[in-house]
C-alpha cells in the first residue's frame, strides 16, 4: 500500500505540473487574438508552426478543457473568460445554420471548409457545450446543449438497431459505404456519446435524457465488449457485427496507420479507449446516483487486461494497441492512451484496492513525466513515442491534440490523488 508520503508526492507534483506548466502552456500562446478562438499549432519547441485552419475539434476541446478546468477551481477566472472566448467563435462561426449540426472544419477566421457531419463531433459538442453551462452559467451553453442533443436524435440515432450512425454529408444523407463510413458504427463514438450524455443529463436531470444515457451504456456493455475479455471491438456494423477497423477518408486526428496499410485485425483493441471508457462509466454511475459497484466486473475485466497487456512494465507507459488475447507488437506510445489510463488505474485502486493498479498507475506517471513532457518546449506532451521514449511524431500541438486530454487528466488525477491521500494511513 502506498503510504501517505507517497501520495502526497504525488499529488503536489501533479498539481504543481497542471497549475504551473501546462495550464500557461495554453493560456499564453494558444488564443487567436486577431480572429477568435485558437491556433493549436506548436512544434517541439512549443513554436507556431504558421498552420492557421481550425478544425471543430480543436476549438470545442478548447472550450471543454477551460470549462471543466475553471469549474475544477483552476485559473482565477482565467480559465472562465478563455471558455467564453472559445464559446464565441465556436456558437458564431462552427454551428451549421442551414441543416443543422456542427461542421468539421472551418479556415482561421471560421469560414467552413469541411461541412460534412461527424457524430464524433456532434457528441463532443453536446458534452462541451453542457460542461460550459455548468462552469459558467452562460445560457448560450445550455442552449447549444438542447439543440445539440435535439440534432443528434434527429439525424443520428438508428431507430432499427440502436445506437448511432456516426459519418453523414453535409445534408444529414449517411456517407458512402467503406472508407467513407456510412455503414459502420464504432465504440469510440458510443462511448463519447455516453461521456457527452453523463454531462447532459448532469445539466439538465431530467428522466428522458437518464433514460437515454442507461441506453447506451446497456448497448456498449451488451453488443461492443468481448464477452471474454470485457475489451472492447474498434469498428461494428449497423448491427454490431465486429469488424476491422479501417481508417476512414474524412480527416481525423494522426493516429498510426494500420500495418497493413488497410485494417487492423478484429481482434485488435485499444487500451487506453477500454480504461478511458471505465473509469467514464464509473463517473456516469456516479452521475446516475448509483453505486460504483453496479458495474464492477465490467470495469475489472478491462483495468485487468491492461495490466496484463497494455502497461509497459520494462520501460514504462502505456501501449497503444494489441490483440484481446495476447501481447502486441506494437510498441509505440501515444499521448492520450497515456492520460486516460492514469485516471482509470486511479479509480481501479481506489475501488479494489489492489497495489497492481497503484504501481500501473507509477509505472505511466513516472513515465509521462520523464518522456512524454517536453520541458525545453514549454511543457505539452509529445504526439507518439517509440517504445524508449524516443519521440516518433514530436508535436505538441495540432488540429487534433489540444490540450483536452492532458489538462483533463491532470484535474482528474488531482481529485483522486487527494481523495487517496485523505484516507492513506
Amino acid at each position: 500500500m502506498p503510504s501517505k508520503e507517497e501520495i502526497t508526492e504525488v499529488l503536489r507534483k501533479t498539481e504543481s505540473y497542471l497549475v504551473n506548466v501546462l495550464m500557461p502552456f495554453w493560456m499564453e500562446r494558444s488564443v487567436d487574438r486577431q480572429c477568435g478562438g485558437f491556433l493549436p499549432y506548436f512544434d517541439r519547441n512549443g513554436q507556431p508552426t504558421g498552420e492557421t485552419a481550425k478544425t471543430y475539434l480543436s476549438q470545442i476541446r478548447m472550450l471543454y478543457a477551460m470549462a471543466s478546468t475553471h469549474r475544477a477551481g483552476y485559473g482565477g477566472g482565467k480559465c472562465e473568460e478563455l471558455a467564453v472566448w472559445a464559446a464565441d467563435f465556436v456558437l458564431n462561426h462552427l454551428w451549421d445554420e442551414q441543416h443543422e449540426g456542427w461542421i468539421w472544419i472551418a479556415d482561421r477566421r471560421g469560414k467552413p471548409m469541411v461541412t460534412g457531419k461527424v457524430g464524433y463531433g456532434q457528441v463532443f459538442g453536446l458534452y462541451a457545450c453542457s460542461e460550459y453551462f455548468m462552469a459558467t452559467g452562460d445560457e448560450r451553453g445550455r442552449a447549444a446543449a438542447e439543440r445539440t442533443y435535439a440534432t443528434i436524435c434527429k439525424h443520428m440515432v438508428d431507430t432499427r438497431n440502436g445506437g448511432f450512425f456516426e459519418l453523414f454529408q453535409p445534408d444529414w444523407q449517411l456517407e458512402r459505404p467503406g472508407r467513407y463510413g456510412g455503414d459502420r458504427k464504432s465504440m469510440d463514438v458510443h462511448m463519447h456519446a455516453m461521456e457527452a450524455l453523463t454531462g447532459f443529463y448532469e445539466m439538465t436531470r431530467r428522466p428522458a435524457h437518464r433514460r437515454r444515457l442507461l441506453e447506451i451504456i446497456d448497448l456498449i456493455i451488451a453488443r461492443m465488449l468481448d464477452s471474454k475479455f470485457g475489451t472492447g471491438y474498434i469498428q461494428f456494423t449497423p448491427d454490431f457485427v465486429p469488424l476491422p477497423a479501417i481508417m476512414f477518408a474524412v480527416d481525423w486526428g494522426r493516429d498510426a496507420r494500420p500495418v497493413d496499410g488497410v485494417a487492423r485485425p478484429l481482434e485488435s483493441t485499444s487500451y487506453g479507449h477500454n480504461v478511458e471508457f471505465a473509469w467514464l462509466l464509473l463517473h456516469a454511475a456516479d452521475v446516475l446516483g448509483q453505486p460504483r459497484d453496479t458495474y464492477r466486473e465490467v470495469v475489472r475485466k478491462i483495468f485487468d487486461h491492461c495490466l496484463r497487456f497494455g502497461i509497459d512494465w520494462e520501460c514504462g507507459g502505456v501501449l497503444v494497441e494489441g490483440p484481446q488475447d495476447s501481447p502486441t507488437t506494437l510498441t509505440e506510445k501515444q499521448f492520450w492512451q497515456q492520460a486516460e489510463v492514469l485516471v482509470g488505474m486511479l479509480d481501479a485502486y481506489a475501488m479494489f484496492g489492489d497495489e497492481r493498479y497503484w504501481r500501473a498507475f507509477r509505472t505511466v506517471h513516472d513515465f509521462v513525466f520523464s518522456k512524454f513532457v517536453h520541458l525545453p518546449g514549454g511543457g505539452e506532451w509529445f504526439e507518439r513515442l517509440a517504445r524508449d521514449g524516443t519521440p516518433i511524431d514530436d508535436a505538441l500541438g495540432h488540429g487534433w491534440k489540444i490540450c483536452y486530454h492532458t489538462m483533463r487528466s491532470m484535474v482528474q488525477c488531482v481529485k483522486r490523488l487527494e481523495r487517496l491521500a485523505e484516507k492513506a494511513p
